[in-house]
């Protein structure tokens, strides 16, 4: 799906200059970018998300000694 973006400057020079050191191309590198950008905001928004439900009570927790009990780690 094309995609096009904004990038200042400097970026964009970084850009070019990996992509002429290395002899890929810069959308390469760009996907290389998003792809691991997005594992990271995944992680941390969803992450958030799931402590605010926490903390309204609206998500199920467990003490170490409940988990340690369901998972059968004391026999």
């Amino acid at each position: 799906m094309p995609t096009s973006i904004r990038l200042d400057e400097e970026t964009e020079q970084r850009f070019n200059f990996l992509a002429a050191q290395t002899g890929r191309p810069k959308a390469f590198y760009l996907r290389e970018v998003v792809q691991k950008g997005l594992d990271d905001l995944e992680d941390y928004y969803l992450a958030a998300d799931v402590v605010e439900r926490i903390r309204k009570g609206e998500e199920k927790t467990l003490s170490t000694s409940e988990m340690r009990e369901l998972l059968d780690l004391d026999n």
